[in-house]
């Protein structure tokens, strides 16, 4: 009888694709790779190409923003897994990336550089080169991205000598019969794709090769029958293809950490120390041959390390132990933050390492919501369990974030809190997309200073664990950990940074209570209807004033003069002074008959400033009658408690408070109406 264990084993053999494992293993000989060649050329393209041409596999979207034409890929969106190391907003620093890529794909000569990503701690520099690596695994088991190296045949049933560095077969063809065979494939193939070939084959394999041609007589087509081609797949974890490096102390590294060394245990089977089957080529830049090879904080590498590395990059070739240059074909990527980098800058000694390298600044984000989106996949609600995130408290603290990494404004009619806004796409009068880029072209190193997204989640986290609640965390509670952490920081030691970003602290709660200031308000005068009269009220007013006509009572019947206190009561909630009222009254209605002329109807909504207004006149009108004060002393009346949870329930239903946070952020905004604050 078949018990669960068999069940299982039966469901697993049943789903396993057997077929594509062995597409994904395929095995051949040369011939037959040139056929595959053939008919795909793009599978004999080199690492940059490979590494270009897999970010565009995803897609693209073109996009202007003050007055900038902007590429989003959408392969940095992580659709691998599913968003998990997505990068937010920096798109202008990825479009530079992958131009340089594309400079390096096309042989322009960026193909000689180290890319270098630049920016502050906590800007997403590894996470972006995690996407690179997790990308040209995925990629290698596709079609499009296949890859194929090769092996030797060392006898019957004896194991195939794979290459060491996973280099591509057509190496094989002789240095004088390449452009022969590239053109005959060139001419034969049905693609836009032109393969070229260069390059030497490693040592461990010429080798083999010389054994085999003095075997055959220099018979090459007998040489290559000892071949077998397969197709590789890239990993980091089985050391293919992509590989990292990581400075370590000094005296436990050395540069055979990148090359290879020698394999003492096998010279006594083959009797010599350069023979290159007793070498292991498994050095970081060996085993990234065909993709890619990350160098983690490239700058606190020891001078050795970086003699190798101008080598690898300019001349696209390695130095081996006891064996001739050997030549690479690999993207080089390294990161570092801004105090290396000013060491580097300063440091007569390091021009060649600054001339062959391609500087990419990765910043902090200085576009709100871009930041919030971080915490927003942090701190989901799948992801955080027993707690409820109250409403804008990631905003806050994204808000606070960003405000550390934004220079003053030079226009002193500008505060800093109005420029955040501006970068985040709201209108402010008197300012332009022109404007807005003048402010970004005056503050070129805005977003590499400030705060990092790792304290924000680091504090973010301290309060979603604290014992001091009542199963929500709310913004003042982030704020008090972020202000609170603030003597603690291990990379802010000035007291004038740290008082400076306590006041950015205090703009954001201020902006915080306007923020429930207002949605209380439109909570308690959500009624629609009563929204609709008192804007029908209104316009009838205003046209009959523009008109200079009469308004007929709707009760009386008889006509009267317009409202003049009704109109200005509702003007003066958005501050339209006395001297502008005409203007802003023929304002709307002029947008009214723009509308009618197009056949459309006038809906308030539809027009911010009016809809703030209305609603605020509405919320004057009502807050008495609801008492919302009353909240703060331990007396509330039945009829008045009653009105009081239709909001808390509208708050809930329609803002995304659940009952705590909802009750709290109704007394916390009853305390500031007790203490004498106006509504505005």
């Amino acid at each position: 009888m078949a018990g669960k264990g068999d069940e299982i084993l039966k469901s697993v053999s049943e789903k396993f694709d057997q077929k594509n494992y062995r597409d994904l293993h395929w095995t051949g000989s040369f011939r037959d790779y040139l056929e595959l060649v053939t008919a795909n050329p793009r599978i004999a393209r080199n690492a940059f190409q490979r590494l270009h041409e897999m970010i565009l596999s995803y897609g693209a979207e073109e996009y202007t923003r003050h007055r900038e034409k902007l590429i989003r890929y959408r392969f940095f969106s992580d659709p691998i897994s599913g968003g998990r190391d997505a990068v937010f907003g920096l798109d202008k620093a990825l479009m530079r990336f992958v131009h340089n890529l594309k400079s390096a794909a096309m042989g322009y000569g960026a193909e000689k550089r180290i890319m270098l990503l630049h920016g502050p701690v906590g800007s997403s520099k590894s996470t972006i080169v995690r996407l690179l690596k997790k990308g040209l695994e995925v990629y290698s088991r596709t079609p499009e991205g296949a890859l194929y190296s090769y092996g030797w045949k060392t006898g019957e049933g004896a194991a195939v000598e794979p290459c060491p560095m996973h280099e591509d077969p057509l190496r094989l063809v002789p240095p004088a019969l390449r452009d022969r065979v590239a053109a005959e494939i060139n001419a034969a193939a049905k693609s836009d794709y032109q393969v070229t070939i260069g390059g030497d084959i490693c040592p461990f394999c010429r080798r083999y090769y010389s054994e085999c041609m003095d075997k055959f007589k220099g018979d090459w087509s007998k040489v290559v029958d000892q071949v077998e081609v397969r197709r590789i797949l890239l990993s980091e974890k089985d050391r293919v293809g992509i590989g990292t490096f990581q400075p370590k102390d000094e005296k436990n590294q050395d540069s055979t950490e990148l090359t290879g060394d020698i394999n003492y245990r096998k010279i006594a089977i083959y009797g010599s120390d350069s023979d290159p089957r007793a070498f292991n080529f498994d050095g970081e830049f060996n085993i990234a041959n065909r993709g890619l090879v990350e160098f983690i904080e490239v700058l606190k590498l020891d001078v050795a390390f970086l003699y190798d590395l101008l080598g690898a990059s300019q001349e696209h070739a390695i130095k081996p132990k006891k064996f001739s240059q050997t030549d690479i074909d690999e993207v080089i990527i390294g990161h570092t933050n801004e105090p290396e980098y000013r060491k580097l800058q300063s440091n007569e000694m390091m021009e060649a390492f600054r001339d062959r390298t391609l500087k990419i600044d990765v910043p902090y984000n200085t576009r709100l919501d871009d930041e919030i989106r971080i915490y927003e996949r942090d701190f989901a609600s799948g992801r955080v369990r027993g707690k409820h995130v109250a409403p804008h408290t990631l905003e806050v603290a994204s808000m606070w974030a960003v405000l550390t990494r934004l220079e003053e404004p030079k226009n002193a009619q500008l505060t800093l809190l109005q420029k955040l806004k501006l970068y985040n796409g709201r209108t402010l009068p008197g300012f332009t997309e022109d404007n807005i880029k003048e402010l970004k072209d005056e503050a070129p190193r805005e977003g590499m200073t400030g705060i990092s997204p790792r304290y924000l989640q680091d504090k973010v986290s301290n309060a979603l664990v604290s014992e001091d609640d009542e199963g929500c965390v709310n913004p003042f509670m982030v704020m008090n950990e972020l202000e609170g952490g603030l003597d603690h920081h291990s990379l802010i030691s000035s007291e004038d940074q740290k008082r400076k970003y306590r006041e950015l602290l205090a703009m954001v709660k201020e902006e915080y209570e306007d923020i429930v200031k207002n949605e209380v308000q439109r909570a308690i005068c959500a009624d629609e209807e009563a929204i609709s009269k008192l804007c029908a009220n209104y316009i009838d007013n205003i046209k009959a004033y523009t008109q200079k006509e009469k308004v007929r009572n709707r009760y009386t019947g008889q006509l009267e003069e317009p409202d003049e206190r009704l109109m200005r009561s509702i003007e003066e909630k958005i501050e339209i002074p006395e001297s502008r009222k005409d203007d802003f009254r023929r304002e709307i209605m002029n947008y009214i008959g723009a509308l009618a002329l197009e056949g459309k109807t006038f809906d308030y909504r539809t027009n911010d400033r009016l809809r703030k207004a209305l609603e605020l006149k509405l919320f004057e009108d009502q807050k008495d009658s609801i008492k919302l004060s009353s909240l703060v002393s331990s007396v509330v009346d039945k009829d008045t408690q009653e009105k009081i949870d239709v909001v808390k329930s509208r708050l809930v239903r329609n803002y995304g408070y659940c009952e705590v946070c909802a009750s709290d952020v109704l007394s916390y905004v009853a305390s500031i109406f007790a203490r004498g604050d106006t509504a505005e």
